[in-house]
């Protein structure tokens, strides 16, 4: 019996100490440093950067042979999910912050799924307690409200998604020139083809083909993209090769593809025989036409074409009536599914690139043979993590931005939905989800001019047409 005493009381002064050793290495970091500093700290003591990043910090039983096998099987699949390097750089140097990393960041935080058991058992002071844990999500409430300054509600100022801007500004009389261009199929060599010819403004700044058409009616490799909220984008086309719009801009004309034109001297050519255009043009640009001044201009249109004043819009800026129960319930589901992790923002994507095939193997499915549009951006890079990597769509009037995904293959938006969940997310969906999902999605449609935006273009025709090539 005084044996069993003695266990007993051994076992619990362990237990005590074991409590006491526990609660000191998981100690917050001091209030009287910066809240960068301190969620910089709390990351680095997490240990996020030896599972999340390419040069991880390896325990020493990852040349264990067992243990191993479970370590680099990790670091691979946490890599490939999210590099936190830049966040962690960002943090150290208090530089600004990507919306995507607050989202992603936010939502680990919120589900408590890092770090994992098998690695906070071991290294006892990476455990994410709810002191720490309040620091981080204080931090990015701070961030976000600061970064958007658009005086959301208070509940609703910690969204991921934000609304579009009512106005932005811009130089009408380069505008109006731009408009003029973008419409002009004097930017391609046989005068057949214009940007608007793949971006049409009246079917919601796309074709509605899965591969847009150019001169002598060949095929891209890649869906068009809508110029609805482009501006909004960190980069554009899907592989992320240009930079402002006004790069974008200079892209199509010369593919040989698209709009087949030799060179901007050809273009600037053909519009300055238009005397009365050229005129114009230089009231607007005293040095005339040339490939800066024309992508400018486009450039500068592009820059009007946002579509505010959706009913998501409405209910963000505090109108409960603007969403209907199911819809808000949609919304909650595209957060609960890491949906708003990568489609963030105002224009709910255009802030990252993301693997295509995160929890399952895309491309393996989809039984087509691959193409180089598949790479993603890894065309750019050569860089093998960047692979099947792609710029992420927004979401703004997506109902009426058919088909979907980079290579076109989902006609409608419930199919879209019902597969990223899958590949993205890991995760079946119900078709009660799929349907408030896609019901939430379809709140995204707002207004350009005043105007909501609508797609009356026949489906059937469409891709009758596109199944003849």
């Amino acid at each position: 019996m005084k044996l069993f005493r003695w266990c007993a009381a051994l076992l619990l002064v362990a237990a005590a100490a074991m409590i006491v050793v526990y609660r000191a290495m998981n100690r917050v970091p001091s209030a009287e440093l910066p809240q960068n500093e301190q969620v910089f700290r709390i990351f680095e003591d997490g240990g996020c950067l030896s599972c999340h990043s390419a040069d991880p910090q390896l325990p020493f039983y990852a040349k264990l042979p067992v243990a191993g096998s479970i370590v680099m099987k990790d670091i691979d699949s946490g890599y490939r999910a999210y590099d936190i390097r830049p966040f962690m750089d960002d943090l150290k140097a208090d530089a600004g912050f990507s919306p995507v990393d607050l989202a992603k960041i936010e939502k680990v935080v919120l589900d408590d799924r890092m770090p994992m058991p098998k690695y906070y058992l071991v290294h006892w002071g990476s455990s994410l307690t709810d002191a720490k844990r309040d620091i981080v999500l204080d931090w990015i409430l701070k961030e976000r409200v600061k970064m958007y300054a658009d005086n959301l509600p208070e509940d609703r100022a910690g969204e991921p998604v934000r609304p579009i801007d009512r106005n932005i500004e811009v130089d009408e009389a380069k505008a109006a020139l731009g408009y003029a261009l973008f419409h002009d199929t004097r930017l391609s060599v046989d005068n057949t083809v214009s940007c608007a010819t793949c971006h049409a403004l009246e079917t919601a700044g796309v074709d509605n083909h899965q591969y847009s058409h150019g001169v002598d009616d060949q095929l891209g490799g890649v869906n068009a993209p809508t110029v609805y909220n482009a501006v909004y984008n960190f980069v554009q086309f899907w592989d992320g090769r240009a930079k402002t719009l006004a790069d974008q801009a200079a892209g199509p004309p010369l593919n040989p593809v698209e709009m087949a034109s030799e060179s901007f001297d050809q273009i600037i050519a053909k519009l300055e025989a238009d005397r009365k255009f050229a005129k114009a043009f230089k009231a607007v640009y005293p040095d005339g036409l040339t490939q800066e001044n024309i992508t400018d201009a486009i450039e500068e249109f592009e820059m009007t074409l946002i579509t505010p004043d959706s009913r998501f819009d409405k209910w963000l800026r505090g109108d409960d009536a603007a969403l209907t129960a199911e819809e808000l319930e949609g919304y909650n589901l595209f957060k609960k599914y890491d949906c708003a992790t990568c489609h963030v923002g105002q224009n709910l994507g255009g802030q990252s690139y993301e693997l295509m095939g995160l929890r399952r193997h895309y491309f393996a499915d989809r039984g087509m043979e691959l193409t180089v549009e598949d790479n993603g951006r890894y065309k750019e890079t050569q860089q093998e993590r960047d692979r099947h990597r792609f710029k992420v769509p927004g979401l703004r009037n997506v109902e009426h931005t058919w088909p979907y995904y980079h290579d076109g293959t989902r006609e409608t938006l419930e199919e879209a939905v019902r597969d990223m969940a899958i590949y993205q997310s890991g995760v079946e969906l119900a078709d009660a989800e799929v349907d408030k999902i896609t019901s939430f999605l379809k709140t995204l449609t707002g207004e350009h001019n005043g105007k909501l935006l609508t797609n009356d273009t026949s489906r059937d025709v469409i891709h009758d047409h596109d199944h003849d090539h």
